[in-house]
């Protein structure tokens, strides 16, 4: 297993809870530069285990603002994080993928993909361009071997989602309690999904998903116990 984040401590962190079994990468998906340098240490160390055979792109960044006081930045910032670094390491991986006619890629984007939200016009843009090119790569690697499918989630419980709490904290002075209340309504299913939810539909899109499938996680269901 290769494990990669921009930050080594919270890396280092997460291999060493996992028995030291994982390769800690040091990448940031916006800097190509620091993809190419990952890669390069990835494939060295899968060449003995035959190759990379699956790639999970779950980099995400999520900033709001009104429309009628966009920034360039942001913009550019959220398709950098969202999008572009999702492409580039298909485009890195996918044609030994290809070659060894063997591999699976999942890319976690959100319901932001699918639908709209006031606020962050900018983020579902580059949801939505991550759907739709997911969607074209896996039309053109049908046949070939190579898996492509995308996880789309509502509302997770993650540091992502405690930050947009903390924020709307500021802006509305609602205890987080309430607030977490009103993100959960808004899941179809009355409940905000868990991090396990999201992890088990990537470890089944990657074991044995059609090629483009589409997972929508939105809350329908129990919630896993002990989660």
């Amino acid at each position: 297993m290769i494990a990669a984040a921009r930050r080594r401590e919270a890396l280092l962190e997460l291999c060493d809870s996992l028995d030291g079994e994982a390769l800690p990468l040091v990448m940031d998906v916006t800097d190509p530069s620091s993809i190419s340098s990952a890669l390069e240490e990835a494939r060295a160390f899968a060449a003995e285990r035959g190759g990379i055979e699956w790639l999970v792109n779950n980099a995400g960044a999520a900033e709001s603002e009104p429309v009628t006081k966009a920034s360039e930045a942001l913009s550019e910032r959220m398709m950098e994080v969202n999008f572009h670094g999702a492409r580039r390491l298909m485009e890195a991986l996918l044609p030994e993928m290809v070659s060894r006619q063997a591999g699976a890629v999942v890319n976690v984007a959100s319901s932001a993909g699918l639908n709209g939200y006031a606020y962050v016009a900018a983020y579902c843009a580059a949801k939505h361009a991550l759907v739709g090119y997911s969607r074209a790569v896996s039309a053109e690697l049908e046949g070939k071997g190579v898996r492509v499918g995308l996880v789309c989630p509502h509302y997770v419980d993650t540091p992502m989602t405690d930050a947009s709490l903390l924020k709307m904290i500021e802006k509305t002075h609602k205890s987080q309690e309430e607030l977490r209340a009103f993100l959960a309504s808004q899941n179809p299913g009355g409940r905000i999904i868990t991090s396990g939810e999201v992890a088990g539909a990537i470890l089944e899109l990657l074991a044995e998903g059609a090629n483009g499938s589409l997972v929508e996680l939105d809350g329908s269901g129990p919630s896993p116990e002990g989660e």
